[in-house]
């Protein structure tokens, strides 16, 4: 047991289910482990995920406004360079999915360093739904399911995604579909989050707990059905990424 883990897992407000109004913000989470750097870097390589989104959606024209934590708000309009560790190594219609690629490596080397079974589980999880959505997408096209996996490399071969694939897919519409990609992460996660071992790693899943449960607000929101809150104002598309 690290003992600084401790201190900071213990000093964090419970999380409730899935829906739950999130107890703190993203950023109030890295404040908290700041004169932390192993720590605070284990959850931006978390927080880093949802920061993509949010910059794919704004490029696309599907939100007007970006609230990353660890990119800057330039970064995330596309108005500076992204740092160099999520360089794309191309450009057109390949750029988002080497951004991506990076992103995912750049995670996967993280958790090696550190010694986090939690985050490199996590990145083997993602890439796998990833490349599992992606691949349903392509066959229903009649495209070359091989030309839209990222990292695959890196995916989990342990996985069944039939169930989120199914579910996902009979969805009544794309915001029910979202959710379906939040709940099998959620359950995922749930099941992964080191509960009571006063870890990093339990520091780690409270964090991609804590951006799930923002999400889902974002989805609430724009979907109508819950009240307008701090991130009323992002749209469905920063979550549309999830599944590509």
């Amino acid at each position: 047991m690290r003992r600084a883990s401790c201190y900071y897992i213990v000093a964090l407000p419970a999380l409730g289910d899935l829906g739950s109004a999130p107890p703190l913000r993203p950023a109030q989470l890295l404040e908290n482990v700041a004169d932390s750097p192993g720590l605070r870097a284990l959850v931006e390589a978390l927080f880093l995920f949802d920061d993509l989104l949010q910059r794919e959606a704004f490029l696309a024209g599907e939100m007007g406004e970006v609230d990353p934590v660890v990119l800057t708000p330039a970064q995330a309009r596309n108005e500076a360079a992204l740092p160099a560790y999520l360089a794309p190594g191309d450009e057109g219609a390949a750029a988002a999915d080497s951004v991506w690629r990076a992103c995912f490596r750049y995670a996967w080397d993280l958790a090696r360093r550190r010694g986090s079974q939690f985050l490199a589980d996590w990145v083997r999880y993602e890439v796998g739904l990833r490349n599992a959505l992606a691949g349903a997408r392509a066959r229903r096209l009649g495209l070359e399911e091989s030309d839209y996996l990222v990292a695959a490399d890196l995916a989990a071969t342990d996985e069944d995604f039939t169930t989120a694939l199914r579910d996902w897919s009979a969805a009544a519409t794309p915001l029910a579909g979202l959710r379906v990609l939040i709940e099998a992460r959620w359950a995922w996660l749930s099941e992964h989050d080191a509960w009571f071992s006063f870890r990093d790693d339990e520091l780690a899943a409270y964090a991609a707990k804590l951006m799930l449960l923002h999400q889902w607000r974002r989805l609430a929101d724009a979907g109508g059905e819950g009240p307008a809150g701090e991130e009323a104002g992002e749209s469905s598309g920063s979550l549309g990424r999830a599944g590509r």
